[in-house]
């Protein structure tokens, strides 16, 4: 087993150079309920919008959120983007920027028009210049580059063709890293890869793999041939592919496969996962992590932020808890009778999704199973109501439950999917879910949106419901009455 906790420890000792190009990133959310009657376009009603540090900024706010610190240089324009981006940098305790202001360019912008009740992009929008800098930012972003390197133990270059990675700029920053022992992690768009020779890890997406060696990447022996082709190419020690939702192919040059498969999350938004990945990579090799394990944490960061709106981060405690579960823990300490063991479990989970459920489960079956397994991947931590003994038998009526509170708990809580079993005596978990305030409520697919307990509670505060299928033919009633009446014949 890989050891994720001493490289957590050391990771807010590490920092991590990254140069690339830097945009600023505007979501305008809204309602379509029309068609303009001036042309065949949806009419999209503004509610709001948020502004985001993008693109090679947001490999930095990866980098920083995960608790490294980050010596990030780019190229902006002077223009009122530019000063977005140098406040909201500059905000960020673990960002150092070092930005080269550059008068002739337009700071990169990308407005992306947005419905929110289908979280459909019906539109971007976009101002830049992709052209490379002049000679004299050039000289200036490469001298600051290498003037910040004895301080890194790893560089991230991360290209987004936006013409500040020039080829010169690539070559002296490789060959200065490779001079110091710095592992150096690409994120290419370059049109010819042989720019790119000497790095250490290159993560290319499967079309560019294919356009990038002129070879097919339909299946995996393709991946794993244009892989190894490349890695013969540019000297790289391994290529990892970006797959989509199909997970992250690890390639080293020297043999050994994998293929880590994507977690099964609800996608919410996958912009910017790439730039999520390529941090989770820099931050742990930076503290000698191997090449298998780090990718492995690159792809659970990566789970982590597309289940989020906009251009996200990952923090070290989310991707901890997707990497380490509270499987960890013994069965016996995962169920809570006294709530106040529960806002200790709760404040060390503080920053993290936390799901909730409840239910008697008097006898688990695979719609139990559906259930709690399809919770579990909405969220970070799952917490389970349970009904004690009298409350079953209020609900369900005499001679319920047909196993005690303390079986009921026990059978939940050696279960992977739940993270925590908490007692309640009360008719409804009203009063649990106040004090849990999850971010994530779930029930069976037989409940409508209304009926669901907590559902004000937890949408006031931010959170979400979700109502999960039903497993047909599954029910615990009719399973207890089954077993109750007599065998004909």
């Amino acid at each position: 087993m890989f050891n994720f906790e001493d490289a957590f420890k050391l990771i807010p000792e590490q920092t991590i150079v990254c140069v690339g190009d830097l945009m600023l990133d505007d979501f305008v959310y809204g309602e379509v309920s029309r068609i303009s009657p001036e042309a065949p376009a949806p009419i999209l009603a503004v509610k709001r919008n948020e502004l985001t540090v993008g693109g090679a900024g947001n490999v930095a706010r990866n980098i920083a959120g995960l608790g490294a610190r980050c010596i990030f240089l780019g190229v902006v324009g002077e223009d009122d983007a530019s000063r977005t981006l140098m406040r909201a940098l500059s905000a960020e305790p673990l960002i150092e920027p070092h930005l080269v202001v550059d008068a002739e360019r337009p700071t990169t912008r990308k407005v992306r028009f947005v419905s929110e009740h289908h979280s459909t992009h019906l539109l971007r929008a976009d101002w830049e210049l992709a052209k490379a800098i002049n000679p004299k930012t050039e000289k200036v972003l490469i001298d600051r580059t290498l003037a910040a390197l004895p301080r890194a133990g790893s560089v991230v270059l991360s290209d987004y063709a936006k013409g500040t990675l020039t080829p010169r700029v690539i070559r002296e920053v490789i060959d200065a890293a490779r001079q110091a022992g710095i592992p150096i992690i690409i994120d290419p768009k370059a049109a010819d890869y042989a720019v790119y020779r000497g790095a250490t890890v290159i993560k290319p997406n499967r079309k560019e793999l294919s356009e990038a060696t002129h070879r097919r990447a339909d299946s995996d022996p393709d991946l794993i041939a244009a892989a190894l082709q490349l890695n013969r190419l540019l000297g790289t020690e391994a290529v990892v592919v970006s797959l989509s939702d199909a997970g992250l192919l690890l390639v080293p040059a020297d043999g050994g496969t994998i293929h880590v498969p994507a977690y099964p999350v609800k996608l919410r938004d996958t912009s910017g996962a790439g730039d999520t990945v390529v941090a989770a990579l820099a931050v742990l090799l930076a503290t000698k992590l191997g090449y298998e394990p780090a990718v492995r944490a690159a792809n659970a960061a990566a789970a982590v932020v597309v289940g989020k709106r906009g251009t996200s981060t990952v923090s070290a405690a989310e991707l901890r808890s997707r990497i380490l579960p509270a499987a960890s823990l013994a069965p016996e300490e995962k169920i809570i009778f006294d709530w106040s063991v529960l806002d200790e479990r709760l404040a060390e989970w503080r920053g993290l999704r936390v799901g909730f459920t409840n239910g008697c489960f008097d006898l688990l079956h695979p719609g139990h199973i559906k259930l709690l397994s399809e919770a579990h991947a909405a969220c970070d931590r799952l917490i389970v109501g349970l009904n004690g003994d009298a409350s079953v038998t209020r609900l369900k009526g005499v001679g319920r439950p047909l196993q005690e509170v303390h079986a009921r708990a026990e059978v939940l809580a050696a279960l992977e999917a739940v993270d925590l079993v908490v007692v309640f005596d009360q008719d409804t978990p009203l009063e649990l879910i106040r004090r849990v305030r999850p971010k994530v409520l779930v029930k069976g697919g037989d409940y409508q949106h209304e009926e669901v307990v907590g559902h004000e509670l937890v949408e006031s505060g931010g959170g979400e419901v979700i109502l999960i299928d039903l497993v047909p033919g599954f029910s615990t009633s009719k399973l207890v009455h089954r077993s109750r009446v007599p065998a004909s014949g």
